[in-house]
């Protein structure tokens, strides 16, 4: 099915969830022409650019959906870039340009456990993966926050445990997510992980994952959402030579 055209939304509220977290819903008379059931899919937002060229594209996930809203959770920095200043400075009724949904990427439920792990950026996504597992189902989920005040109350299954890592300056401690990673109890059977995080931090916890826990490429999914010191283009660039270099 094709991807529809980018459309314009509006924004309906704005809501702190935690300190450093700003969610944001869009409606609007086009909203009818965003698919339906697209919780955890990845969506473009394109903002103005200062200097009137171009718009700033920047990738967000649909956190929450409902029959003519969907959420969008914004992580708020010190260093606020473009996005996080429009989501901080957006009022109801603002106008946005939205393009997607792109393909939503979501553990294997089939897995005899699950292993699911990111930072603040991910932690849509994460929400999403950990609601949908089914009720039975087994594992962990390392999660890295700002601040002790952004753990949010997720739902997610009683067999799931929740670990909860705070870093005041993310990106800047790039293993801390896989040295907890590798102080946990792997399960016995098939894992599906799932992974999301700033750059350096993917390449440790994937040489971990690969190398050392020898998970099968079926069985993960791990991605960059952001690179330290990077644009979103950058970023970008940096994810396609480090895709080339490990042969993906």
């Amino acid at each position: 099915m094709a991807r529809p055209a980018p459309r314009t939304l509006q924004v309906i509220a704005s809501t702190f969830i935690t300190p450093h977290m700003l969610r944001v819903t869009f409606g609007g008379a086009q909203i009818d022409s965003f698919p339906d059931d697209q919780e955890s899919a990845y969506i473009k937002l394109m903002f103005p650019a200062p200097d009137g060229d171009r718009d700033l594209v920047r990738t967000y996930t649909v956190r929450r959906q409902r029959a003519d809203q969907f959420d969008v959770d914004f992580v708020l920095h010190d260093d606020a870039g473009p996005a996080s200043q429009w989501a901080k400075a957006a009022r109801p009724g603002d106008s946005i340009l939205v393009g997607g949904p792109g393909p939503k990427k979501l553990v294997d439920n089939s897995a005899d456990w699950f292993l699911v792990i990111g930072d603040m950026t991910a932690l849509p996504a994460i929400s999403v993966n950990l609601e949908q597992l089914p009720a039975d189902a087994r594992g962990h989920a390392v999660i890295e926050v700002i601040d002790a005040e952004d753990i949010q109350a997720l739902s997610h299954p009683a067999g799931i445990e929740l670990h909860w890592l705070v870093n005041p300056h993310p990106g800047e401690e790039s293993q801390l997510l896989v040295d907890h990673v590798r102080q946990l109890q792997w399960l016995p059977g098939r894992p599906s992980v799932w992974a999301a995080c700033e750059f350096s931090g993917m390449r440790a916890l994937r040489q971990h994952l690969k190398q050392d826990r020898q998970v099968e490429r079926q069985d993960l999914y791990i991605s960059s959402y952001w690179k330290l010191g990077s644009s979103e283009d950058q970023h970008k660039a940096a994810k396609r030579e480090d895709a080339e270099a490990q042969g993906d």
